[in-house]
């Protein structure tokens, strides 16, 4: 485990779930889950020909999405199927929530610390 000093910040941590926010931060990506939702299942040219894309860069963003784990595969036959996988959206929401309701709880003495560091340089 990669720390700093003695605030014991786990980094890998960190790291991994901003490429977590990254994968899903991204508006082309969003569209391809509301796309794959109103499907139920997709295939990658299914999904390039909905959305009007280059089928490159649709198999490059839902191998992100795939990475992430907000979205699966599934073969069957010779197709490759995508699916929504909604414990991983339903998790990272949930998860955003608390984040941010943690940090509004702290804000007070985060601005008052903000604001002490600029006064006095």
């Amino acid at each position: 485990m990669e720390t700093i000093n003695a605030l014991d910040i786990n980094i890998v941590e960190i790291k991994m779930a901003a490429l977590k926010y990254r994968a899903i931060n991204h508006q082309l990506r969003q569209d391809m889950i509301h796309v794959i939702d109103k499907a139920g299942k997709i295939t990658v040219t299914e999904l390039y020909r909905k959305m009007g894309l280059e089928q490159s860069v649709t198999s490059q963003h839902l191998a992100i999405l795939r990475r992430s784990g907000f979205v699966t595969a599934e073969r069957s036959k010779r197709f490759i199927f995508y699916r929504v996988n909604y414990e991983a959206i339903n998790f990272i929401e949930e998860e955003s929530r608390k984040l941010l309701s943690q940090l509004w709880k702290a804000l007070p003495g985060l601005l008052t610390h903000a604001r002490y560091k600029t006064f006095i340089g």
